[in-house]
């Protein structure tokens, strides 16, 4: 029997392969033997059941948005796609609950539910393409964690297939469920090592108010972390707080032919987002707030949207930088977070180490730091060769990696271990974790066929 005899949507198109075959990453060629596209759980039951039969290797496909080459299949994998699984299903406006299949896009589910005053509060630049499933399975954060937290934090129910083509229906719509280990949350996360999850049940939340977008020019990164902490204390309820650096900021504007809303340059950026109070009284306090930051000297400058529009193009500053600097030229990019208290501390120390050993360097540094989440870039400079760059990289990753453990920081904060990561799982993780880890992925796939080489 062979694979075609499934009845199930199959190619083996180069150009195919060649797209189904990678992620984001670019980093390793694809060479899957062919792609599979189920429209169903229980046709992903058949072809993993199949492929266990035979011995086939499967890397599940959703999005493939990843950063980390967890959705790569580089030696003769077979490519389980479920775009063709996109279904969605009623919004429960009671119970704040919908069902959808694994291949629904992230900012589907967004529209579907917005007529119903509802939302899955999973957002980020990627989310016209991410999947609900790969969501899942690298249990995505993004722009909103700081008010909402992580994709586990809403997902109430998860249908897995197993590598055997076993069919595993966790906990449904249920809320409250105490009845042992809750083993819907040994899958999100776990980068599709484990089990492949085809349908969901997503926990939903009221759309949130209008809000107040700013974007703050600061004079350093202290005034950054001085303005979080006014921010923390103003009362007003943060849907987001970002940074940017200058440099950052200088690569969008120059890669998309856009003006600086300032007059002036400012060493940091910060976007923050602020529900508007349904007070009378609202208005007058966020001038207040603001003035006051100006009074202390906390900001140099700052832009307040004026409309939707204008906050959405705020918002397009910040969210395109990781295109922009791709577009710039050659990067080397980390993806980490740090308890929030020791960020600054590490920010300064690794700048200061990059420009006393390796000058030249320049570092592009944005992120998430309401939830401690640093993505840190490093630029090849024109003038220096690629292989003393690569090297470089090397070098400085060892040590930036050795004060991300010693602060008890992740080394990778959103697109998970993957391919690209393995080597970094130690400083994150202990050798007794990393053991435990290793033994659940023999229970659930003991001839490890699922996602091969991702994480271990």
């Amino acid at each position: 029997m062979k694979l075609t005899d499934l009845s199930i949507e199959i190619s083996t198109d180069p150009a195919d392969l060649e797209t189904y075959g990678k992620d984001w990453t670019k980093v390793y060629p694809p060479r899957p033997s062919a792609v599979v596209f189920p429209k169903s759980t229980a046709e992903v039951s058949q072809v993993l059941k199949f492929c266990q039969d035979h011995d086939l290797a499967v890397v599940p496909s959703g999005g493939r948005t990843g950063l980390a080459g967890g959705a790569v299949a580089a030696k003769g994998e077979v490519v389980l796609s479920l775009e063709r699984m996109r279904a969605l299903g009623e919004v429960d406006s009671l119970a704040y609950t919908v069902a959808c299949e694994a291949g629904a896009v992230t900012e589907a589910v967004h529209e579907h539910c917005k007529a119903h005053g509802l939302t899955w509060p999973i957002d980020f630049a990627s989310k016209g393409s991410s999947t609900v499933g790969g969501n899942i399975s690298t249990n995505a954060g993004g722009v909103k964690v700081i008010r909402y937290g992580l994709t586990r934090h809403w997902v109430l129910g998860l249908t897995v297939v197993l590598m055997n083509g076993e069919i595993l229906r966790l906990n449904g719509a249920l809320e409250k469920n105490n009845t042992g280990i809750d083993l819907r949350q040994c899958f999100i996360g776990s980068e599709g090592i484990l089990g492949v999850v085809t349908e969901a049940v997503l926990k939903l939340t009221p759309l949130p108010k209008e809000s107040d977008v700013f974007f703050f020019g600061l004079k350093d990164l202290n005034s950054v972390f001085r303005l979080f902490e006014e921010a923390r204390r103003s009362g007003f309820t943060l849907n987001a707080f970002e940074c940017l650096s200058n440099e950052c900021l200088e690569v969008v504007l120059r890669q998309r032919s856009w003006k600086s809303p300032f007059s002036e340059l400012h060493a940091q950026y910060v976007l923050l987002e602020i529900e508007r109070p349904e007070t009378a009284d609202a208005r007058d306090r966020l001038e207040s707030w603001l003035g006051g930051l100006f009074e202390q000297g906390q900001v140099e400058d700052a832009v307040l949207a004026q409309s939707p529009k204008e906050a959405q193009t705020l918002w397009a500053m910040r969210e395109g930088v990781s295109e922009s600097l791709a577009h710039e030229g050659l990067l080397h990019k980390h993806d980490i977070s740090l308890p929030i208290h020791r960020l600054q501390e590490f920010i300064e120390q690794w700048t200061h180490d990059l420009a006393t050993n390796y000058p030249g360097m320049k570092p592009y540094i944005f992120g998430h730091i309401g939830d401690g989440n640093l993505h840190v870039n490093l630029m090849k400079p024109e003038s220096m060769a690629l292989e003393k760059f690569r090297d470089s990289c090397r070098q400085a990753d060892e040590r930036m990696f050795s004060w991300i453990q010693k602060y008890e920081g992740s080394v990778s904060a959103e697109h998970g271990i993957g391919l690209l990561k393995k080597h970094l799982l130690r400083y994150t993780r202990s050798e007794t974790e990393i053991e435990l880890m290793r033994a659940m992925k023999r229970i659930f796939d003991p001839k490890g066929l699922l996602n091969p080489g991702k994480i271990f």
